[in-house]
């Protein structure tokens, strides 16, 4: 090879390289930022006390709500997974490699943090430490009627679910159904929180309950919110991959079609 054609070569792998290393970058920022807007904008919907009525349906509603801002802003970068427990199905399915599963978790982690710190910035102490209350805002925890190992169960259940969700989504045969992924999957959750959410609270994302529990040092059955939906969400997407997927059918070109595109006005 010449000199020439060497150095050529040479710089087309270091942009590509370059350009492999700016995408990682921004996935990380876009799950960083996505789950940011998750805690900031869900918990902040969980706010009730005096001053601020609040019911059950309108928290569910606006967490679905503000996952479907959150994937219509960041599917395009990084996928939105916005939680541990689908980036764990994301590498289950082969969809992202196990030290880009790491780089996501990080950004999650640290996202969540980020989001609910800002919320107790901008809010009134009165709404993040309600007065009466055992636990401070959008701690999880599992109701006292309930065992840990059956709150545990319930969240792996919902979070299975969601999973499930996630890879009807990823499968090849609805690569051109995505355009209203947004909004179902936004219904999902709210439909998931709508019935497990008296029991758990239904986080179904370690990162989701982690921010609040550091930010308050309220670790009350955190364990929870790791070990049942991060063992749902293995389950499910093994489950789904094994048992499910199926590569899309070849589309058999119409050739008549073809023919009559070819003639003007035809």
């Amino acid at each position: 090879m010449e000199p020439g054609n060497k150095s050529t070569t040479s710089c087309l792998e270091r942009l590509k390289m370059k350009g492999a290393v700016i995408d990682k970058i921004s996935s990380f920022l876009g799950e960083l930022v996505g789950t940011a807007i998750l805690v900031f904008l869900g918990c902040m919907g969980c706010v009730k006390n005096d001053s601020f009525p609040n019911n059950h349906l309108q928290m569910v509603l606006n967490f679905g709500l503000v996952i479907m801002i959150a994937v219509q802003c960041f599917a395009c970068v990084s996928g939105s997974h916005l939680n541990p427990a689908v980036t764990l199905a994301a590498f289950i399915y082969k969809m992202i490699s196990l030290p880009m599963a790491a780089v996501y978790v990080v950004g999650q982690m640290l996202g969540g943090f980020i989001g609910y710190g800002l919320l107790k910035l901008v809010l009134p102490d009165n709404a993040i430490n309600v007065k009466g209350a055992e636990h401070g805002l959008c701690v999880t925890v599992v109701h006292d009627d309930l065992s840990g190992a059956q709150g545990c169960a319930i969240e792996a259940i919902i979070t299975g679910i969601l999973v499930l969700v996630c890879c009807g989504v990823w499968d090849p045969r609805n690569a051109k159904f995505h355009d209203s992924v947004p909004i179902r999957f936004g219904l999902a959750v709210a439909c998931l929180a709508c019935s497990g959410g008296p029991f758990t609270g239904a986080s179904m994302n370690p990162a989701r309950s982690f921010a609040p529990a550091l930010w308050n040092f309220d670790f009350t059955d955190h364990w929870v919110y790791w070990v049942g939906p991060l063992i749902g969400s293995a389950i499910a997407a093994y489950s789904f991959k094994i048992v499910f997927r199926r590569e899309a059918p070849e589309e058999k070109p119409n050739n008549k079609l073809r023919a009559m595109e070819e003639v003007p006005l035809s």
